[in-house]
């Protein structure tokens, strides 16, 4: 069962995309066969999405949606969390991973991923400051 692991720096809070990263290893590794491509990222301060890639506003819109929705500890509206010993965006960080995912399945047909016309693979970076993330890429048949 092949594996590899890529890693990606962000700059920051944002998505992204490394389809093209997964799409080279499935086509190397499943050889023009079928399977499941399981993509996990091994942190909890960010997240995996499957999204559209053909309009940059819609990542414009994600970060915004989730900026509102789940604000830095410095926001008032934030004072009842407790861990911020990691800076204020370090607990929202953690919220907006736990609401989306960390790990995603994708089919794999005739040695390439089952995955639609405006789709992409991205890591969704929650934290404020440049990180080197790890992902998994697992290909089983």
């Amino acid at each position: 069962m092949p594996q590899t692991v890529i890693t990606l720096a962000t700059r920051g809070q944002g998505l992204y995309e490394f389809t093209d990263q997964a799409a080279q290893f499935t086509r190397t590794a499943a050889g023009g066969g079928e399977g499941l491509l399981t993509v996990f990222v091994r942190h909890t301060s960010c997240s995996l999405l499957i999204q559209e890639n053909a309009d940059p506003d819609v990542k414009t819109d994600l970060n915004a949606f989730f900026r509102r929705l789940v604000p830095p500890c410095s926001d008032p509206s934030m004072r009842w969390i407790v861990h911020t010993t990691e800076g204020p965006d370090d607990m929202p960080a953690h919220i907006k991973a736990a609401l989306t995912q960390v790990s995603i399945g994708i089919p794999v047909m005739n040695g390439r991923l089952a995955l639609g016309t405006w789709q992409g693979i991205y890591l969704f970076e929650h934290r404020d400051r440049p990180h080197r993330r790890e992902i998994v890429l697992h290909l089983s048949a």
